[in-house]
């Protein structure tokens, strides 16, 4: 797809690079859009916005939009373990847009970085955003929170916190469910092609990898029935 437009960025080495706590927690933050339109959105604006939102200037993009995975703070700002994130509030302030998300999740993001309900665009599973001519499919993964999402351009998976290279999002935290995210994993991305590549929302196990690479070693996605998955998550 000549015009795409696609930067993975990791908080602390690509942006961020003041800010210890960025580097720590290895986000991954992308812009997507058309290079025709030059037009983009962020996912999961977070860390160092002004940084971000330089990047898109000096690629001499135009940014429309953002999408947010799901609500926690290392994602879209807000204070978590006593420190404080940038987020998509201070996006807003700086380029004023609308924030897309599943419209589970739109609560947990109002309470966590203060926006209003009109700077939020809610969706169903199924969804799509365009973004000039680039179409980005919204799905509906559950497990990590109640409405986690991934992003489906093509061949990429987008997938924040609900799958990693190695491993796959806590479900010990507020909203995360066991059973759900075992169902997530294994009917709604179990059915996407082997040549699918991940990008994670964070780098545990490495940047990113076609899910046929990642099926077979990541051993989160071996496991082979429910109760079992139960015993290994706690």
């Amino acid at each position: 797809m000549a015009r795409l437009y696609f930067r993975q960025l990791l908080a602390g080495r690509d942006f961020g690079t003041d800010n210890p706590v960025a580097s720590q927690m290895q986000n991954f933050v992308y812009l997507i859009g058309d290079q025709d339109t030059r037009e983009c959105v962020v996912v999961d604006p977070a860390w160092a916005v002004d940084d971000l939102v330089d990047l898109v200037e000096a690629d001499g993009m135009t940014l429309t939009g953002a999408l947010a995975t799901h609500y926690h703070p290392d994602h879209v700002g807000g204070t978590m373990y006593g420190f404080t994130v940038e987020g998509a509030a201070r996006l807003i302030a700086r380029t004023p847009c609308k924030v897309h998300c599943h419209r589970l999740e739109a609560a947990g993001i109002r309470q966590v970085t203060g926006l209003s309900k009109s700077d939020l665009v809610t969706h169903d599973s199924g969804d799509k955003v365009k973004v000039g001519g680039i179409e980005i499919e919204l799905l509906h993964t559950p497990g990590h929170t109640p409405g986690s999402l991934c992003f489906r351009l093509k061949n990429a998976l987008v997938a924040g916190d609900t799958l990693f290279l190695q491993g796959c999002g806590r479900v010990d935290l507020p909203g995360g469910d066991s059973e759900e995210m075992y169902r997530t994993l294994t009917t709604k991305l179990s059915t996407l092609p082997d040549d699918t590549v991940l990008y994670p929302g964070h780098a545990y196990g490495g940047e990113s990898a076609p899910l046929q690479h990642v099926r077979k070693h990541n051993h989160y996605l071996k496991i082979p029935d429910l109760q079992t998955w139960k015993q290994f998550m706690g």
